[in-house]
């Protein structure tokens, strides 16, 4: 069979498969996310290794060529779920959250990237793997906890827009962790050892052009997309504004690797951020979920399960089970506190911690790029998996125990 008419199969199977399963998942109170990616485990070689399959092995194609572009177009979706990201990031209601958001951020950010490095160190890894472990830890998933506190009717409460501004702070610092390390592993030219190898001299130079891009795409962004958008709009073309919106995050996502030396999702939750600025940020929001959330994201995060493989964990039974562990003690602990120590009581920083546990699609973003570039291998990655599957699963659990019953929906 030509490596057309496989793609067509495979795509079929995927997008009907993985709808299924995201509508199971909601049926039993689990967000549609772990749905899909349960559907790339099963698909995989975890379970039924559908690419291995005669089907797909047999004839002009091989499940290599398959996989690449699976991979290609689950790039893609990356890019637009950190571009949608970037549109829903509202830098005024950021402000009014305050410093509690912001220091249960921080502590959800520094505890974990230290404990994850520390323990991946423990185990043997290289410098460059645990600090990128850790990075992985830092995530929060702002879609997962949001639809878990509609849930539980505790969007609107005081800890409810404290977990959804630290959440979202906690995803701008996450970035800014990931570009960074990913930043000093191109420096440094190499894929494996420590992320020091680079010359003084070349980290100065990655700074300068990390700083440059930041402040040429916002002065840009700030400037000229309000402008650029309304002389779209006035070419006589079918969804011209969202295809200008578009043109933007794929430059900018573009321009964020080959030119300023940061991670390309980097740029397109930058573009996100600027065009969430304009006039037409309604309109492009609402044609970036249609376009993104009914294929390319859902290629995206079925492609994670058809990737990893869950029979070979990396390093040791101990190992996924301790950064499981991690990543949820952490979170309560680092967010719980940074809250506390700002003027929530106990109770209400134990909620906000329990709130930021789940890493959902962001954890599985920077793992992604992480395992395209290179900085960790597949059987990491499959580790990385099994945690944000973990951690998924066990924050509307963690969050239905500690928010008070009478906060509840019925079911």
């Amino acid at each position: 069979m030509e490596h057309t008419l496989q793609l067509l199969l495979i795509l079929t199977i995927i997008l009907v498969f993985a709808k299924a399963a995201g509508a199971l998942a909601v049926r039993f109170g689990q967000p549609d996310v772990f749905g899909k990616i349960l559907a790339g485990f099963i698909l995989g070689p975890t379970v039924l290794n559908i690419l291995g399959w005669k089907i797909f092995a047999d004839g002009h194609a091989a499940p290599g060529m398959l996989m690449n572009t699976l991979r290609d177009l689950g790039s893609i979706g990356v890019v637009l779920l950190m571009f949608i990201a970037g549109l829903e990031t509202d830098l005024k209601g950021l402000l009014k959250v305050g410093k509690v958001a912001f220091w249960a951020a921080f502590g959800g950010v520094v505890l974990p990237m230290a404990a994850g490095t520390a323990i991946s160190r423990y185990f043997g890894y290289g410098w460059q793997e645990s600090v990128f472990i850790g990075t992985i830890l830092t995530a929060t998933s702002v879609s997962i906890t949001a639809q878990t506190l509609l849930e539980l009717n505790a969007l609107k409460s005081k800890e409810g827009s404290a977990i959804l501004g630290a959440a979202v702070i906690d995803d701008v610092m996450g970035i800014i962790a990931l570009s960074l390390v990913v930043g000093f592993v191109l420096a440094s030219g190499s894929t494996a050892g420590a992320a020091s190898a680079g010359s003084a001299a070349s980290i100065i130079l990655l700074l300068i052009r990390m700083g440059l891009f930041f402040a040429v795409s916002i002065f840009i962004g700030t400037r000229y997309f309000e402008k650029y958008l309304k002389l779209a709009a006035k070419v006589p073309a079918g969804h011209i504004v969202f295809a200008a919106a578009l043109a933007v995050m794929f430059f900018y996502a573009w321009a964020a690797e080959y030119a300023g030396k940061v991670a390309n999702i980097t740029g397109a939750y930058i573009a996100g951020v600027l065009l969430a600025r304009t006039s037409f940020r309604g309109k492009i929001i609402h044609e970036a979920q249609l376009f993104s959330y009914s294929f390319f994201v859902t290629i995206f995060l079925v492609n994670l399960g058809l990737v990893a493989d869950a029979r070979t964990l990396g390093g040791s039974v101990a190992f996924v089970t301790l950064i499981i562990a991690i990543a949820i003690i952490t979170k309560i602990v680092g967010c719980g506190a940074g809250a506390f120590l700002t003027g929530f009581n106990f109770r209400e920083s134990l909620r906000v911690g329990v709130g930021m546990i789940s890493r959902g699609e962001v954890g599985l973003i920077i793992a992604s790029y992480g395992l395209s570039h290179g900085v960790i291998d597949n059987a990491i990655f499959s580790d990385t998996i099994l945690m944000v599957m973990a951690t998924t699963l066990v924050t509307p659990v963690l969050l239905r125990f500690v928010f008070p019953t009478k906060r509840l929906m019925p079911v």
